[in-house]
């Protein structure tokens, strides 16, 4: 992949941030009951700045198209109202420079995003302008500088910006999701390794389907994956470098049920495997490649996950008799199970905040996404299905990517497997779209920090 289209140059800032202290308040804890009016402007485009967009976009206006991601992206977030463009008063060029608030509060914005867009020196450059419409003030005025192509990213940069200032907390759009993309029937099924942006939208395959491949998980810090994919009918666990392309084989582990995930520095694998029979948790240093044996127990300890300092692990196992989660040091010590609840749990993973465990729960036949706090204790299932798994964290911790099976005929013999999205109130539940069905979700990391 060229390296050059993948960063974004960003240069912070020539206008100054300012403060506001206006009216505006958006509660992340309590859903998209009471969402915040706000109106995108189309972000303004000088006419000698046009004609160099043209091709880009088939003739498309960038300013709008960049309007258009950043609304996407707050409606998809639950928080927010965008407002529809007819209603809009005053025009694109003339409310980026100074708004008439007047304007704005007579179709109810409480908040408004204004901007324009330039070419300079063969570079995209974009201001945009967060203001207070309540308090008639400015909150935000930032501008950045990219290759053209980077428009999306520029909106998703944007959103992150907004969602950072009236929420308090660290968006999550300018991150992509890998996952593995399936076509063919249940019993003889193509998987690839595909990418996209978090929207959908950007959709690559990394892998060309020739071989089975399983449970792709980002590095947290940087675009580094790891995968299970099976060789001749031999699990292998791969290291892949989405940057480059470049791709090797960390090792054979014969037995393998999960694939393996990154300890938070990225230095570090951790993983499960059968062994003499029998399933234990080992790590796997990624510089001298020396394996540590994590848990010994007679019962399957499966699907580890590190806690965002790296001081413990969560896991599930069948040791009390049926599967549950328990959570030890990262030297394997203080084994504690923590969920006490009616049904099985697994896929455990620890939230990047440190304060959850989402997981997999399966009772009287339905499967349920849900969180518990680390010591086990405030259980809420969120969202419940015929089948599905595999919750994985946005970067920010407020929102949960899974994948659901879903019957596709009367008689249930057709299924489909998709993408969904649902953030920790259980209120704002999304299909996430794929060109294919799709399976085993893992969220990036801020590709901008």
């Amino acid at each position: 992949m060229n390296k050059t289209k993948f960063y974004i140059i960003i240069i912070l800032l020539i206008l100054i941030p300012k403060t506001s202290f206006g009216l505006i308040e958006v509660d992340i804890t309590r859903g998209n009951l009471n969402p915040l009016p706000i109106a995108v402007s189309p972000l303004f485009v000088e006419s000698k700045s046009k004609k160099e967009f043209q091709n880009l976009l088939k003739k498309k206006n960038i300013g709008e198209e960049i309007a258009k991601v950043v609304e996407s992206n707050l409606k998809s977030s639950g928080l927010f109202n965008p407002l529809k463009k007819e209603a809009f008063l005053q025009k694109p060029d003339i409310a980026h420079l100074k708004p008439r608030f007047e304007d704005w509060s007579l179709i109810k914005a409480q908040a408004l995003i204004t901007g324009e867009v330039k070419y300079e020196n063969q570079k995209l450059r974009v201001e945009f302008r967060l203001w207070d419409v309540l308090a008639g003030k400015e909150m935000m005025a930032l501008a950045f500088t990219t290759v053209p192509d980077n428009w999306r990213r520029v909106g998703h940069i944007i959103t992150d910006k907004v969602y950072q200032r009236l929420t308090g907390e660290k968006g999550y759009f300018d991150t992509r999701i890998i996952y593995v993309s399936e076509k063919g029937p249940k019993t003889n099924r193509i998987k690839k390794l595909a990418i996209m942006d978090q929207d959908g939208y950007n959709i690559k395959y990394l892998t060309l389907g020739n071989e089975l491949v399983l449970t792709p998980r980002f590095n947290p810090t940087n675009q580094m994956v790891t995968y299970l994919s099976y060789f001749k009918n031999l699990p292998r666990v791969y290291l892949l470098d989405i940057e480059t392309g470049v791709q090797e084989v960390v090792g054979d582990f014969p037995g393998m049920t999960f694939a393996p995930r990154f300890s938070p520095d990225g230095k570090k694998i951790i993983m499960s495997f059968a062994k003499d029979g029998n399933s234990d948790i080992y790590t796997m240093d990624l510089e001298n490649r020396i394996v540590e044996k994590i848990t010994n127990h007679p019962s399957i300890d499966t699907s580890p996950s590190f806690s965002p300092d790296g001081k413990y692990i969560c896991f599930n196992s069948d040791r009390s008799g049926y599967q549950q989660i328990y959570v030890m040091k990262s030297d394997g010590t203080n084994v504690k199970r923590i969920s006490f609840g009616r049904g099985l749990y697994g896929t455990p993973v620890w939230s990047p905040r440190g304060d959850l465990i989402a997981f997999t729960k399966l009772h009287k036949g339905k499967f349920y996404i849900g969180v518990m706090r680390v010591d086990g204790s405030g259980e809420r299932l969120l969202t419940e299905n015929y089948y599905q798994e595999a919750p994985s964290w946005s970067p920010n911790g407020r929102v949960l990517i899974f994948y659901r099976e879903t019957k596709s005929d009367p008689e249930g013999k057709g299924f489909t497997a998709k993408l969904w999205s649902i953030d920790l109130t259980g209120y704002n539940e999304r299909l996430v779209d794929t060109e294919t069905d799709a399976s085993d979700p893992s969220w990036s990391s801020l590709l901008s920090e």
